[in-house]
């Protein structure tokens, strides 16, 4: 196995209905991927992605003949792209890899066709069942897992508050955040509920997005303009069907499984974790990742929050780019780019001396997670 490097991140113009394509965000995200490492698109021998086509992609920008491609199908947002050019690049089948995630505010209609959205979800599993009866939408099932969530553990609303003010002053530093306007607790809780006890600053904000992140070889890394991240190891986990709604532990889900992989690969401790970024598409999912990783107690996440925990001070900062909830719907991607911005010295909420970052992504029956080094 080599080692693997992350070399080069990337966004395209990120908005909410930006009239641009998936092409259109795949090519500037990739643009500004290459030009953030200094490789060039010929030396680029593999591509994955979740959303669009990789083969497409590649040939669109000019890159050379592909070793190895994928374009990822029902999978833990872009964990999962990621962590398959994490491992061309380490086998030897190729050397190195752009992984995509491109997100539509509005799905485009050959997206349908395709299947790359929810309605192959929903093709795959009993949803055409429930769908009379009102659940069209993420939101059913995540006001499950709060209100569960909150039951188990004490957690209040206005533990979800101070965590949606924590994450929004972090977005206030960020030029790459949609939303960064300050934010108050009471401000939070004036906010109408989606499907109570979820409110709407509890979800990711929908936009249009396109995120690219370049993988190769330590070597290769050690050549170019950026200082060097390495990738230590990754885990997926799956452990139900896509029936979010029929999980027979609504709080306990796959992040606990993908931490244990994840932990059991390596030599590196929660403990020693600088910084996380961890999936919010719902708050609350932070909550569990923080409690799965061993970042906090388990059930402890809210008063770990409501200590300080996840501030830049705190014991473990968290989503220093101000998460999903702020930055936008971009799928995870964000928090890889915004883990290797911290152990490059490069984020606008910088972590002192941070040198290990860990970053997951996704809930319920599925779940993946990737901890990198500063090289």
């Amino acid at each position: 196995m080599r080692k693997v490097a992350i070399a080069g991140v990337g966004y395209s113009g990120v908005g909410r209905n930006t009239g641009l394509s998936e092409r259109h965000h795949a090519a500037q995200s990739a643009l500004a991927a290459l030009a953030d490492s200094g490789i060039s698109a010929k030396d680029v021998d593999g591509v994955a992605t979740w959303g669009g086509d990789a083969t497409d992609f590649a040939h669109m920008l000019g890159f050379g003949p592909q070793k190895w491609f994928l374009t990822v199908g029902v999978a833990p947002a872009f964990i999962s792209p990621a962590m398959h050019a994490w491992m061309a690049v380490a086998t030897g089948q190729a050397d190195t890899v752009v992984a995509w995630r491109i997100m539509m505010q509005q799905p485009s209609s050959a997206a349908m066709a395709s299947g790359s959205t929810g309605s192959m979800m929903a093709g795959m599993s009993d949803y055409h069942y429930n769908m009379a009866f009102g659940n069209f939408s993420p939101t059913v099932w995540a006001g499950l897992m709060m209100n569960r969530y909150m039951h188990e553990t004490g957690a209040t609303e206005e533990d979800f508050a101070k965590f949606a003010v924590i994450q929004r002053d972090y977005a206030s530093r960020n030029p790459d955040a949609l939303l960064r306007d300050p934010l108050t607790v009471e401000e939070y809780l004036a906010k109408p509920y989606i499907n109570k006890p979820l409110r709407i600053l509890d979800c990711d904000y929908p936009c249009d997005s396109g995120s690219a992140v370049i993988f190769t070889t330590e070597e290769r890394a050690r050549d170019l303009k950026q200082p060097v991240v390495l990738v230590e190891t990754a885990s997926h986990a799956t452990i139900h069907n896509m029936n979010f709604e029929t999980l027979p532990d609504m709080v306990r889900t796959s992040p606990v499984q993908a931490a244990e992989n994840l932990w059991s690969h390596t030599s590196i401790k929660p403990s020693d974790v600088d910084t996380a970024q961890l999936y919010d598409g719902f708050s609350f999912i932070t909550m569990n990742w923080l409690e799965a990783l061993g970042l906090c107690e388990p059930l402890g996440a809210p008063e770990f929050i409501r200590n300080g925990g996840t501030t830049l001070n705190g014991k473990v900062p968290t989503n220093t780019d101000g998460g999903a909830i702020n930055v936008g719907r971009r799928h995870g991607a964000n928090f890889c780019i915004e883990s290797v911005r911290q152990l490059r010295g490069q984020s606008t909420s910088q972590v002192k001396d941070a040198e290990v970052a860990v970053w997951a992504n996704a809930v319920g029956p599925f779940a993946g997670a990737m901890l990198l080094t500063k090289g």
